[in-house]
């Protein structure tokens, strides 16, 4: 989420992605068809790789013994250097409550769009209802709808995108994201131990941090190889955690040795990333990864992400412990609001909204 808008941007007609899968037509409108170097591919040999996407069991880090405790860090960081990316089992979130923000947002998305749109996500801000990330009339567009809302602060929340329907919607996403608050400051105080640095580094570093949810419907599309579910990035925030709707197909990927590979969903785990942040602070020690969605012919997908981020008046850059001859200063340091702002004011590409951060190889940077 960013703290400021922008304004007076021409977006173009966007078809709702979900009243174009009722129409049940085999029509793609142009701007959804990918170029086709961007169009997906469905190697059925890719899926046996995925057995290698790291699992971390955080009971074994809450209350194992001492050999098991060290084991699963050892684990945490082969995740963080090498994939970006792992699952999380026994990550102690009740699971009634995983049940019911999939089923919140069920209701949500199942309502008549004429409802939905009471909620609008205006162009160039990232809450509410619609596609976030557009920026021009001929931007491709992904085969998706959101629904995204501020959190934490409760300076960032805009009452008016809080939707009264479902009834419980509002009181259901509020104990969810204590639940995934929690989550995220034990998870960085584990990676801060992989990292020997002390628990409380990044708590102490982020200050107030930024919290955003954003629902993910990804209706079924006719042709799934010529549309991307969500355009490939990296995330801006520190973590991001990802909720995969129970029993729906595999829609995301992860980029790795310069293939796709898809992530099947364990159940009841939660997938956690790696975002910009931490590849900043730990001076690319732990990476940010490029991933996207893809869609399936016949099954919608549904996903919760929550983003957790430093404050938006923290200044950041990389650690000093992490800082050597061996590993010269990667990045700069910046405003982590400006960071943001500048995140969300990009369409989705790659890892380059993260050049904003990167030292130039003729700029000269005292630490």
């Amino acid at each position: 989420m960013a703290p400021m808008p922008v304004s007076d941007i021409k977006i173009g007609h966007i078809d709702d992605v979900q009243e174009l899968r009722k129409s049940k037509s085999s029509y793609i409108p142009e701007r959804f068809i990918r170029d086709t170097t961007e169009r997906p591919k469905f190697d059925k040999g890719v899926v046996c790789s995925t057995k290698n996407i790291p699992v971390i069991d955080l009971s074994k880090l809450f209350r194992g013994n001492k050999d098991e405790f060290l084991n699963e860090i050892l684990k945490l960081t082969v995740s963080c250097q090498e994939w970006g990316f792992f699952q999380v089992i026994n990550h102690g979130i009740d699971l009634e409550l995983l049940e019911s923000i999939e089923n919140v947002a069920m209701e949500f998305f199942m309502m008549p769009l004429e409802e939905k749109q009471k909620y609008p996500m205006v162009p160039g801000t990232v809450q509410g209802y619609g596609q976030a990330f557009v920026f021009s009339e001929d931007q491709k567009l992904d085969w998706c709808n959101m629904f995204a809302l501020g959190l934490e602060p409760h300076y960032l929340r805009n009452p008016k995108l809080w939707p009264t329907n479902p009834s419980n919607f509002s009181g259901t996403v509020e104990e969810y994201s204590r639940e995934i608050r929690k989550l995220c400051k034990n998870l960085l105080k584990y990676i801060a131990i992989s990292l020997d640095l002390n628990e409380d580094v990044f708590e102490e570093m982020f200050g107030v941090a930024v919290q955003a949810v954003r629902m993910n419907y990804y209706p079924a599309c006719p042709r799934p190889d010529l549309v991307l579910g969500l355009s490939p990035h990296s995330d801006g925030s520190a973590l991001t955690v990802l909720q995969q709707g129970k029993g729906n197909s595999v829609g995301l990927q992860i980029l790795k040795d310069n293939s796709w590979i898809p992530v099947q969903p364990i159940p009841n785990a939660l997938v956690i990333n790696i975002g910009d942040t931490i590849e900043v602070v730990t001076n690319g020690r732990y990476k940010s990864v490029e991933h996207r969605a893809v869609t399936h012919k016949e099954k919608d997908r549904l996903s919760i992400v929550t983003f957790y981020a430093p404050s938006y008046e923290i200044e950041l850059g990389p650690m000093q412990e992490l800082v050597n001859a061996n590993n010269p200063c990667k990045y700069r340091r910046y405003n982590h609001g400006e960071y943001s702002k500048h995140y969300v004011t990009n369409k989705l590409q790659g890892k380059k909204t993260l050049d904003f951060a990167k030292i130039k190889l003729d700029q000269e940077f005292k630490y």
